[in-house]
C-alpha cells in the first residue's frame, strides 16, 4: 500500500470546538471579573442592543465599585480570587415584530457559601424604541384590581402544580407566596409567552429566581398564565396580541 494510501487509512477526524463567545462589555481586576453578553438576536435590534448594553454597563461599574471597597477593607476574602459576575440578555419572543420579551439572568459569585442567581424581564416595544409594562394589555392594571387580582390568583395556581410536579410542594409553601401582592411591580418579572398561531402570544409568563417563591434547592420557576384566564380584563390591544396556545416546546425546553 503506498505511504499516501496508510496516512489516509489512520488520519483521524478533526474535531473543532466553537470559541466561548466575547462578552459585549467586561471588566477584570483583581477584585472582579464581571461580563455582559447579548444574544445575536438582541442585537440585531441596534436601539434595543444599545438600550440592554448601557444597562449592562451600568450594573458592572456597580458591581466593581462595590468589589473594589470590599477588597481594599478586607483584602483576605480575595486571596483566591475576585468576585465573579455574568449577566445575560436572551430574547424570549416577538409578538406581531411590535412586542420583544428578553429574559436578563444573572450569575454572582462572591466567595459566600454558594453562588447566587436573578432574573428579571424586560418588555420592549420596537416601534416606540422603548421600554413599556404590560398595561397597555388591560383596561385597568391597578394595584389590588380586578385584573391584577386574577392574574395572581392564575400565577399561585400555575406555581402550585410546577411544585407538584418536583415533588416540592409542602406547608411552607404559602409562605413563599407572601411576596407576592396583585400589583404590577410585586408580581414578579412578566414576559409575553410565545404561541403556536404567528405573531400572538399564548399567554403572560412570570419568571422567579432561587428563593422568590421557594427554597435555594428548588432553583428557578417559571409560572404560566394563558391569555383566556384573563380575557374579561384585555383592552383592544391585549385583544389583538393575544392568541393561540403555548408551545409544548416552551412548556418541555429540549
Amino acid at each position: 500500500m503506498a505511504l499516501a494510501g496508510i496516512i489516509a487509512c489512520f488520519a483521524l477526524p478533526v474535531t473543532t470546538f466553537a470559541a466561548d463567545p466575547k462578552p459585549d462589555a467586561a471588566v477584570k481586576n483583581k477584585a472582579i471579573e464581571a461580563s455582559v453578553f447579548l444574544d445575536d438576536k438582541v442585537k440585531a435590534d441596534p436601539a434595543l442592543a444599545a438600550d440592554s448594553l448601557a444597562e449592562g454597563r451600568k450594573w458592572i461599574d456597580k458591581n466593581v465599585a462595590e468589589a473594589n471597597a470590599s477588597r481594599k477593607q478586607d483584602p483576605q476574602l480575595f486571596r483566591d480570587g475576585g468576585w465573579s459576575f455574568e449577566r445575560k440578555y436572551a430574547l424570549r419572543s416577538t409578538v406581531d415584530g411590535h412586542y420583544v420579551s428578553l429574559v436578563r439572568s444573572d450569575y454572582m459569585d462572591t466567595h459566600g457559601a454558594h453562588p447566587n442567581s436573578d432574573v428579571d424581564t424586560i418588555l420592549w416595544d420596537a416601534t416606540a424604541k422603548k421600554r413599556i409594562s404590560i398595561r397597555p394589555f388591560f383596561t385597568e392594571a391597578g394595584d389590588n384590581g380586578p385584573t391584577m387580582t386574577a392574574m395572581l390568583k392564575a400565577v399561585i395556581a400555575s406555581l402550585n402544580l410546577e411544585k407538584k410536579k418536583r415533588d416540592a410542594s409542602d406547608t411552607a409553601t404559602a409562605e413563599w407566596y407572601k411576596g407576592l401582592e396583585p400589583k404590577l411591580l410585586k408580581i414578579g418579572a412578566v414576559t409575553l409567552a410565545p404561541s403556536t398561531e404567528a405573531g400572538k402570544s399564548s399567554g403572560l409568563t412570570f419568571h422567579y429566581p432561587p428563593y422568590a417563591v421557594g427554597p435555594y434547592a428548588e432553583g428557578e420557576y417559571v409560572a404560566f398564565v394563558p391569555w383566556e384566564t384573563l380575557k374579561p380584563y384585555l383592552s383592544p390591544e391585549g385583544e389583538r396580541v393575544f392568541g393561540g396556545r403555548r408551545p409544548k416546546s416552551d412548556i418541555e425546553p429540549p
